[in-house]
Formats: C-alpha cells, structure tokens, sequence
C-alpha cells in the first residue's frame, strides 16, 4: 500500500467518528422545529435550570405548537396543540405511555416509583392499589367523612391563626392523604406526617427539576464527576428511605399492639401476608410513601393557589357567595353532595388549575416506535412533554389568559376526568391531570380536596389582602410570586381573614369538636 493510501484510509478512519460525533446533537432534518443546535449537546445548553414549562412556551411562540429539541442524542418532541395531544397520547397511547429512564430520580428512588417508573407487572400492580381506593364511589360513600372532618379543623386552625394558613393548607393534604394511606394524621405542624413529610418533598422537587442535574442519561460518562448534584441526590436517597422505613416502623409497631386501621396499607398487608407478596419491601414502602406525596403536595399548591386568587379577587368572592348562600344559608357549610347546586364552585377550583397549574411542564412521556405526525418524523425513544403552562396560556384558548376568570368554565360543570377521556378534544377543560393511561391516578381525591376547602372558605369567610401593622395599608399579594420549580407553589403568603357573620362563626366552632373526635381513630 502506497504512503497515500495509508494515508487516506487513517484519515477516513479517524475522520467518521469525528464526524458521527459532531453530529450528535444534530436534529433530524423531518423531526418538529425547533432551537438551534450546536455540535455534540444539541440544546443542552439552553435548558433551563429551572421553569421549564415557561421556557416551552417561549419556545412554543417562536416555533409553533409542536417543536423539538436535542440534548445529546435524545430526542425530546413538546406537545403544546390540543389536537396533537388527542392524537398521539390519547389515540396512540399503547406506544407513548412509556416513561423515560432519569438516572437521578431512579439512583434516589432505587427504581421504586410508580409514576416514574415504565410499564410492565410492578407499575400495574401498583396502579391496581390506587385504582381501588381512590375511585369516586369509595370517596363519595366511605373516605369522605375524614375530607370533611380534616376541612373544618382546617377552618378553626386558620381561624385562630391566620398567618400560618400556608402551612394549615399543607397541613390539610397530607393529614387526609396521611389518615386514608397510612392510617395516621399530621396531628400538627411538628408531626413527623408534616415537618418530615415537606423537607423530604422540598429536596425531592430540586433533584427532579431537569436543568438541575447534568444530562446524565444522554452523555453517562458525567456520572463520574463530581458536583453538589451527586450530594443533592445522596441525601434525597437516605431522606427518602429513612421517612419511609420509619413510616413503615410506625405501622408495624401499632399493628403489633393489635391497632389495625381503616387505611390503604393496613389493608394491603393482610392482603399480601395471606396470599404473598408481590413487591420488595421498599418498593412497596415507596409505593404508599409516594401516594402521599401524589396525595398531599400538589392538592396544597392548588389550594393555596385558590386563596392567593380569593384574597386578590374580591368579586370572586361575592359572586360565589350568592350561590353558596342559597344552598347553605348560615346554618352549615357546603358538602361534597351540593356539588351540582353549586357549579361556580367547580368554575373557580377549574380556573386555579389552570391559571397556575402545578406542573407547569408535566412528565415526560416516552415513544416506543417510530411515528409520523403531519409529515413530521418522531423517533422511537424521543421523549415527549405536554407543554401546560403553554396550554394554559395560550391567548387563542384563554383570552386575557394571565387574569383570573372563573367565568372560563362555566359550560365545563363536570369533573376533570369526564373531559380528560371525551373524545372532543376541543371540549378538554384543561390538562393538568394528564392522559388515558397515564392519567393521574389522584384525581379524584385531588378535585374534591379543593373543591371542599374553596366552598368552606367562601361560604365561612371574607378573605383579603393584609394590612401593614404600622400604616394600616393594605399590603397587595404578588399572583406572580411562585416557586420556580418542577411543582409550582406560591411562595409563603399572609391574607386576611374574617368570619362572615356571628353565626358563620358559631358553626364553624360547633362542628370542631365532632371532626377531632373522628378523627382521634387516626391520631
């Protein structure tokens, strides 16, 4: 072989990988629009640490309704078209339900987390536990009565002290989610069910949010390096495993004593102690760790969402309380059973959702084959996000989409789940609890948390903006102060609150004693 023949042939041998690996975060020329990519990390670089879902709208504006994104190899479709979403996730759900593999979530979770986790006998099983407890008939005709009861301790405790109704709507979620799952209540804000229960969810919101971490699973040499993520995910790991083996101890030790209660787990251990267990240890300690969550932190930042908006819309208020005062008149609260008498209720809990929804960005879903979409390619592996904050913000669907408008949804008088299956995709009321086979499995406990609280609230209550101690002024609330991570929740806030009448406050006192005797069961 002549010198330059050797010479070609290293040069080509040495050249193509060089070129492969120039082109990696290269977008496939019949993929969605999108950024512009630059060599090897594709747009890497321009993802957020955090606000996401804002950033996809951003992106939505300049690139249209369905774009795409590079980072590394990994292809990544947004969905921020209604028909698009029917058509793929809903349509099509046998190949986009899948969830994509995240190194970080699955190192601190040991793999161990249903709504994480892909499909396959595990994540049924699991979604079984859920499906059966959290339907709307056992709502409606069992679990209501502790919604109930934690919802008028709620209105004394903010009665008493309503500085700290952050906290007592925190309070709230997790001492229903905590009593029906677990078979015990948060009791107070010092309850290992509250104070561990929110360090554990803050650090866990952190370590998820995608700019957060490297992109580990695109380039999985970064593993190796160090950084505070590493140590961010170490301590969310030990955090997560140390709350819920003691949560599990806690259970062990009262049903030792022969204190079996009327709660998910209870009743799943006898299931599976006398017909076998189909899950690890942790894996199903997780399970009910992570109903809690599901259960607790994403309802309270809707429901803080609903006061935020109450105190900054006082003709809300009013307008609600000619419909609640119909019904109820001064002697009782609304119920759950008013629901249908009681629509605008079902308007303004519709309208939170969608005027500062939780997870602005959703979860990813994962593709499992290759697809088309009106000439545009998405390959097998991309994944592929709901763009809600886009979805919720788009000015051709919500005009003047920034203000708070109950008014949205008043031909929308159902639930969220009658419109989250109908096929009139135009029709959807709005899309924060996802789709078909991923549709959030809490939804229904969820809605009815915040429609109980804003009824509660309205009808016993005028709620506002607060006073300066020093000037009497009123000190206007920022609708835009909120966490920016990957669940959004108002940053703490102070309001006003005054009962409505002698009488509202006569019954919101009287029903106290009859709720904490109830739910002693769970103390």
């Amino acid at each position: 072989m002549t010198p330059y023949a050797v010479f070609f042939a290293l040069t080509v041998l040495f050249a193509y990988p060089i070129y492969r690996l120039l082109r990696l975060g290269s977008r496939h020329p019949r993929m969605p629009p999108g950024p512009p990519t630059i060599p090897i990390l594709g747009n890497a670089h321009q993802i957020p640490i955090t606000g996401l879902g804002k950033k996809f709208k951003a992106w939505a504006d300049i690139y249209g309704p369905i774009f795409s994104l590079k980072i590394g190899p990994t292809n990544v479709v947004v969905l921020c078209d209604r028909r698009a979403i029917n058509n793929l996730l809903d349509k099509k759900g046998s190949i986009y339900s899948d969830r994509p593999f995240n190194h970080v979530s699955n190192y601190v979770t040991h793999g161990d987390h249903l709504t994480l986790e892909p499909q396959g006998a595990s994540w049924r099983e699991k979604r079984t536990v859920v499906t059966r407890n959290l339907n709307p008939k056992m709502l409606d005709e069992k679990h209501w009565k502790i919604q109930e009861a934690e919802a008028v301790i709620f209105m004394n405790n903010i009665l008493k002290d309503p500085e700290r109704v952050f906290d007592y709507a925190r309070l709230y979620t997790v001492s229903v989610a905590g009593s029906l799952i677990w078979g015990h209540r948060a009791t107070s804000l010092d309850s290992f069910w509250y104070k561990d229960f929110y360090e554990l969810m803050d650090l866990w919101l952190k370590v998820q949010e995608p700019g957060a971490n490297p992109p580990i699973d695109e380039f999985p040499v970064l593993k190796y390096l160090p950084g505070a993520w590493k140590g961010r995910a170490d301590k969310c790991r030990k955090m997560m495993d140390d709350m819920w083996d003691k949560a599990r101890a806690i259970v062990d030790e009262r049903r030792s004593r022969g204190d079996k209660r009327d709660c998910f787990i209870d009743e799943k251990i006898d299931e599976y102690n006398a017909k076998g267990w189909p899950l690890s240890t942790h894996a199903f300690n997780n399970l009910f760790g992570e109903l809690l969550e599901a259960g607790a932190d994403t309802t309270a930042n809707h429901i803080l969402t609903l006061i935020l908006a109450m105190a900054k819309y006082p003709r809300i208020q009013e307008r609600a309380r000619k419909e609640i005062d119909t019904v109820c008149g001064t002697e009782r609260a609304p119920l759950f059973t008013d629901f249908e008498k009681l629509p605008y209720i079902n308007c303004i809990v519709k309208e939170g959702m969608r005027w500062r929804p939780t997870a602005p960005a959703g979860l990813p879903h994962m593709v499992t084959q290759d697809d088309e979409y009106e000439g545009m390619l998405i390959p097998k592996g991309s994944m592929v996000f709901v763009g809600i904050w886009a979805l919720h913000h788009s000015e051709t669907d919500y005009s003047n989409h920034d203000h708070f408008d109950p008014d949205r949804f008043l031909d929308h008088p159902k639930l969220a789940n009658e419109y989250a299956v109908n096929p009139d995709y135009n029709n959807r009321d709005k899309y924060h609890f996802l789709h078909r086979r991923r549709i959030c499995p809490g939804l229904h406990l969820a809605e009815r948390n915040m429609w109980r609280i804003a009824s509660k609230l309205l009808w016993a209550f005028d709620i506002s903006e607060p006073l300066d101690p020093v000037t009497g002024n009123v000190v206007h609330l920022d609708e835009h102060a909120y966490t920016s991570a990957i669940l959004m929740c108002p940053l703490p806030f102070k309001i006003r609150v005054v009962p409505r009448s002698p009488e509202h406050l006569a019954c919101i006192e009287r029903e106290l004693s009859g709720a904490m005797e109830f739910m002693s069961q769970w103390n």
